[in-house]
This record gives structure tokens, sequence and C-alpha cells, in this order.
């Protein structure tokens, strides 16, 4: 996902007058651009950048979701909403079909040690932020068997 993009969005759901669309954009806009200043970058902000920060946003409004009293549907229904929004922006994952193929093809040789600690140190780097890290971990324990 391109910061740009995220931009332009936002401006749209401005003129559109869509504020509760134009807050869930604004608050990735804004993510993104403290996590640029934390890396020490202000221009030219790479998408593995804006991908990360898209999904911290997605797993905490997932908890967010998770977490609201089921009483309190107006929390809900924002919460909903958000997650739907921060959905369209977020990158598609690895399915575990893919995962499987994307290990056994390229880390077998770690894999044949059956040291889940070190299967996980070579493993995360390479599929961080493609993958789901549960997926990974959960995966990488059945191999380890």
């Amino acid at each position: 996902m391109q910061f740009e993009t995220l931009q332009k969005d936002m401006v749209a759901a401005m003129k559109a007058r869509d504020k509760a669309r134009k807050d869930a954009i604004s608050s990735l806009v804004s993510d993104v651009k403290k996590a640029a200043i934390d890396s020490g970058t202000r221009d030219n902000i790479s998408e593995d950048l804006v991908d990360q920060v898209i999904l911290k946003s997605l797993k905490t409004a997932k908890e967010q979701l998770d977490t609201c009293p089921a009483e309190r549907t107006d929390l809900k229904e924002e919460y909903q909403f958000r997650y739907d929004v921060i959905t369209e922006y977020a990158p598609k994952l690895m399915s575990e079909d893919e995962i499987r193929k994307y290990l056994a093809d390229n880390f077998a040789e770690v894999i044949a040690s059956k040291n889940k600690g070190e299967i996980m140190k070579a493993v995360m780097p390479a599929l961080k932020g493609k993958a789901d890290g549960k997926a990974i971990n959960m995966i990488v324990a059945e191999m380890c068997k």
C-alpha cells in the first residue's frame, strides 16, 4: 500500500463528508507518519512500513472489537466499521497452504533440524508482513513433531 493512496482516500472521504471513514483513514495516516518519523524518514515512506502499520492497526481494531461488551452495540458498530475500513487497505496475507509451500521450498535445511527456535528465527524475517505470525508458529510447531 502506498502512503499517497491513503492520503488521497482521506481527502476523498473529507470531500464526501464521510466523517467515520475519514477518521479511520486519518488515524492510519497519522500512525504511518509517526512510524516513519520513528524510523528516521519523513519523505519517501516505504510500502513495507505502511503495510506493517496497517497490519498493526488491523490487529488493534480486531482486539477492540473482540473485547467490546455485547450490550454496547453503538461501540461495536463503530469498531466494526473501523475494522472494515482498515481491512480494505491491509495487504493480503498468505494462506496456511502457501506458508507450508514457502517453508518447504526455502527453508528445508533449517526445518530438518527440528529446532523450533532456530526455524522461527530464520523464517520470521522473510515472512514478516506477508503472513500471520500465529499461523507461522502453528505450522512450524507441526513440522517439528
